[in-house]
């Protein structure tokens, strides 16, 4: 059961890099590798904190979720709600295409 939410939030991660410009994209496959733990975690650390703080003009609320998601990659305990967090996302993702294009 572990292994399908890890696949799952592997599969949400490959969304993502697709839709991202070349460089950052390649930088979010190189985080999530085994090898890059030790930036990942304290990358992810850093930008929880800086989610907490969003009142502050430089940091911003969607630091939170975006650690909470690499933090996930490492922590089994986060993996269910981030997948379950991202299948929502997606879900009204594609609603909003959906009616985007209706019009």
């Amino acid at each position: 059961m572990r292994q399908d939410y890890k696949s799952e939030l592997d599969r949400h991660f490959a969304w993502f890099e697709r839709r991202l410009p070349p460089r950052a994209g390649r930088f979010v496959a190189w985080l999530r590798k085994p090898s890059s733990r030790l930036v990942r975690i304290p990358l992810a650390f850093l930008l929880i904190a800086g989610g907490i703080f969003s009142f502050l003009p430089v940091l911003g609320l969607w630091m939170l979720p975006l650690g909470l998601l690499l933090f996930a990659q490492d922590v089994p305990m986060l993996q269910k709600p981030m997948v379950q967090m991202l299948g929502w996302i997606e879900r009204k993702w594609i609603a909003r295409q959906r009616a985007k294009s209706a019009q």
